[in-house]
């Protein structure tokens, strides 16, 4: 077995090469993504083409360079390459060398020439690679189900050959589109729904909702442990805690129990409504699933939004709870959501909450206390924790 050492990775785009004019601005974020997630590897070079960009390894491990690329949105896909002179009988001699790192049975070449001026075409380029390789090693084509490979990217400046292509999170870069303010509690959705929005090019912060003593300090430490591996995606995330116990309270004492999830639930928009507009943030996201309890119907989700100016979205609103499951598997959130510790929402669960929730009754049950006021408490007092990675991984300690 032949043990070639890689130089270079090519990161190719996927929905950026859909872009018109802004297509840079989206191209640039992905590329200031990249470093800051790779900028524990100073040796690296980056590149900016219009089909992808280029990283130059210059010595350091493509393994663990690897592994920070798996959490980067904006791209469909990376490989390895080896990167030679615009030189056929070059190529020709690298290609043969990764064919002979294993002993394979059946291979393919494919060759992409964005470089028009190279005098030979893809296809060209395509028998003459398959030619020389045939020659020197005991092995077929198969152009349909290959057991390796070869992969020719033809660029102005040189070419790039690999014989893996690894695929990548795709989506937009995170802060291309803005930040979200997420309702983040401790359960399984809601750190899909963060996910989810991350993948569309948006930062996120987050808003939860504790009860204290109701809710233990370990439910709080469980959403910041989850904040934390959110923040793989973008740096680090701002979680703001609300104080929710006296308006909680409130709310049970004055509303029938029927109800209290809904007039809960508009009282936590209110509050999250007023902390975007302080923080210039443009979308609210929830974790709600259509149907999946009462406060998710389309009656209680039109109640439940009247209170808000703010847009309101809900990534999971037509996933079931097996695809939201195999989600939070996926980005290693759903150990830490099942950890038995309640959170504000499932604290005081009515045995009969309402499905179809009207609107005057909200009103007419808001009416019998100041709400107005306790949510003033309530964001005067909001404690805000910034979660990184980073910072985790310098203590070399879990929350728990």
């Amino acid at each position: 077995m032949l043990n070639l050492k890689y130089d270079h990775i090519q990161i190719r785009y996927g929905e950026l090469s859909t872009k018109g004019k802004n297509r840079k601005d989206f191209t640039n974020q992905l590329t200031n993504n990249t470093k800051n997630r790779l900028k524990d590897y100073p040796n690296l070079k980056y590149k900016t083409l219009h089909d992808g960009l280029f990283i130059a390894l210059n010595d350091e491990d493509y393994e663990e360079v690897k592994k920070g690329l798996l959490d980067i949105f904006g791209y469909s896909s990376f490989s390895p390459t080896l990167k030679t002179n615009l030189d056929i009988e070059e190529i020709k001699d690298v290609a043969l060398k990764l064919i002979n790192k294993k002993d394979y049975q059946t291979f393919k070449v494919v060759t992409k020439r964005s470089n028009k001026n190279f005098k030979y075409r893809s296809d060209e380029i395509n028998r003459e690679v398959a030619g020389h390789i045939l020659r020197n090693k005991d092995i077929k084509v198969d152009v349909h189900n290959p057991e390796i490979k070869i992969l020719i990217s033809i660029k102005d400046d040189a070419c790039y050959i690999s014989d893996e292509k690894i695929i990548g999170p795709g989506g937009y870069p995170t802060g291309v589109n803005g930040k979200a303010l997420v309702m983040l509690s401790g359960g399984i959705d809601s750190p899909v729904a963060s996910y989810l929005t991350q993948k569309r090019g948006v930062k996120i912060e987050a808003i939860h909702f504790a009860s204290p003593p109701y809710t233990a300090k370990a439910a709080r430490d469980k959403v910041l442990s989850l904040a934390n591996q959110l923040s793989y995606y973008q740096e680090e995330v701002n979680v703001h805690i609300v104080p929710f116990t006296n308006l909680q309270l409130e709310i049970y004492k004055h509303v029938d129990e029927s109800y209290c999830v809904t007039i809960m639930r508009r009282m936590m928009y209110r509050i999250a409504d007023i902390l975007a507009k302080n923080r210039k943030i443009k979308l609210i996201i929830s974790g709600d699933s259509l149907g999946q309890v009462a406060s998710q119907t389309p009656e209680s989700m039109a109640v439940i939004n009247d209170v808000c100016d703010t847009l309101v979205l809900r990534p999971l609103s037509m996933y079931d709870k097996l695809e939201i499951i195999d989600i939070s598997k996926k980005i290693n959130t759903y150990d830490i959501s099942i950890l038995p510790y309640q959170d504000c929402c499932t604290i005081f669960d009515p045995k009969n909450p309402v499905t179809k929730p009207k609107l005057e009754k909200c009103l007419a049950y808001e009416s019998k206390f100041d709400y107005e006021k306790l949510i003033e408490e309530c964001i005067k007092d909001i404690e805000t924790i910034k979660v990184s990675y980073r910072k985790q991984e310098e203590k070399d300690e879990s929350i728990f």
